[in-house]
């Protein structure tokens, strides 16, 4: 693995939350275009994982070092611009009910300092059709079935041109047909070169569309191979 393609390096980390060790000895390391299942139970650090890599939670001890930010000495004020480089995929979806699909991406847009609205237009209309959703952005949220909503939320993490997705549980609230669908979507986004690190219960998924799998279990991560 060169090191210029390198997105992800934790060595020795140790996570903690309110005093308590939830995750040690984490040593992994991931590379631009990287598509990762990260599996465990409930409550086994997932959670806590994936809200260290854009600085939610704080490394405790050892080194992380995520899209060359060092997370064990990063400054508060550097913490918004890795998050720019960082899409969330929330398995909730959590979109703003009262507007459009397109005015939640404008919103984003707009809070991340796009003011140029051709160029926002243009930006939304680029990721509305990356997700396969050109055609309705003027939809309402509740209009919206679930995986459509699901594509939305994606749409509103590529808007920046992230360099790692992370998704916590996408398919969570979706029927298979339509979770397989919403895979498929994130392993056509990293095929372009988005690391994409998603987290889930359904081994059927893992199974069916190949990946690297990190689980978390009695307060460590590992890397498995499953075979198919």
């Amino acid at each position: 693995m060169e090191k210029e393609n390198i997105v992800l390096d934790y060595e020795n980390v140790t996570l903690s939350r309110k005093g308590n060790t939830i995750l040690q000895n984490i040593n992994i390391k991931f590379a631009k275009g990287d598509f990762v299942y990260l599996i465990g139970k409930v409550g086994s650090g997932k959670s806590t994982f994936l809200k260290s890599l854009y600085s939610e939670i704080p490394i405790a001890g050892g080194e992380g070092e995520v899209l060359g930010f060092r997370l064990q000495n990063i400054k508060r004020k550097q913490i918004p611009y890795l998050r720019r480089k960082v899409g969330i995929v929330f398995q909730d979806f959590q979109l703003l009910i009262d507007r459009t699909a397109e005015k939640n991406l404008e919103f984003v847009l707009r809070a991340t300092g796009w003011k140029n609205k051709d160029l926002i237009d243009i930006r939304i209309k680029e990721v509305l059709t990356q997700v396969g959703m050109q055609n309705k952005g003027y939809k309402m949220p509740h209009e919206l079935s679930g995986g459509e909503q699901q594509r939305i939320v994606i749409a509103r993490a590529l808007l920046n041109s992230p360099e790692i997705i992370l998704a916590d549980e996408p398919t969570g609230n979706l029927d298979p047909e339509t979770g397989n669908q919403i895979v498929e979507l994130l392993h056509d986004i990293s095929k372009n070169g988005t690391t994409v690190i998603m987290s889930t219960h359904n081994y059927a998924i893992v199974q069916k569309y190949p990946g690297h799998i990190i689980k978390c279990e009695d307060g460590a991560i590992s890397e498995m191979k499953i075979s198919r």
